[in-house]
C-alpha cells in the first residue's frame, strides 16, 4: 500500500512539474507575441501622451516609475492571452509576426497608435455630442 501511495504521489508531482514547464514555454511564446505585436511601441506612444501632462521637473522621476511598471503590464497582458488563446493560437500568431507583414505591423505600432490617438482627438467632440443627444 505504501508503494502504491508513493507511486501515485510521485506521478502527481511529476505531472505538476511537467505542467509547469509546459506553461512556462507557453508563457515565453506569449511574451514573444506581445513583444512582436508592437506592444512596446503602443506603450511608448501612451507614455509620450501622459508625459505631456506632467510638469517638466517631475518627468524624469515619472519615467523611472513608469518604466518600472512595464514588466507588470506585460505580465498581466500575458496572463490574459494565456486565458483567451490556445497554445496553437499563439504559435500561429508568432508565425504571423515573423512574416514580413507581421514585422511591419510590430515596427509601425507606435506610429499607428500615435496617429490613431490624434484622429480620435478630432472625433471627441462628435462623440460627445452624440452621447449628449441620447442621454437627454
Amino acid at each position: 500500500m505504501k508503494k502504491l501511495i508513493l507511486t501515485f504521489t510521485f506521478l502527481l508531482v511529476a505531472q505538476f512539474g511537467f505542467s509547469q514547464a509546459v506553461d512556462e514555454a507557453f508563457k515565453k511564446d506569449v511574451m514573444k507575441v506581445i513583444e512582436r505585436s508592437g506592444a512596446a511601441g503602443q506603450m511608448a506612444s501612451a507614455k509620450k501622451q501622459i508625459l505631456a501632462m506632467i510638469p517638466e521637473e517631475k518627468q524624469a522621476a515619472f519615467l523611472v516609475e513608469f518604466d518600472a511598471l512595464l514588466p507588470k503590464v506585460y505580465e498581466s497582458t500575458a496572463k490574459v492571452y494565456m486565458e483567451e488563446y490556445s497554445k496553437e493560437d499563439i504559435k500561429a500568431m508568432l508565425a504571423f509576426y515573423e512574416s514580413p507583414v507581421g514585422k511591419k505591423m510590430g515596427d509601425k505600432a507606435e506610429v499607428i497608435a500615435s496617429k490613431s490617438q490624434e484622429a480620435m482627438k478630432g472625433l471627441q467632440g462628435d462623440i460627445q455630442a452624440l452621447v449628449m443627444k441620447y442621454m437627454q
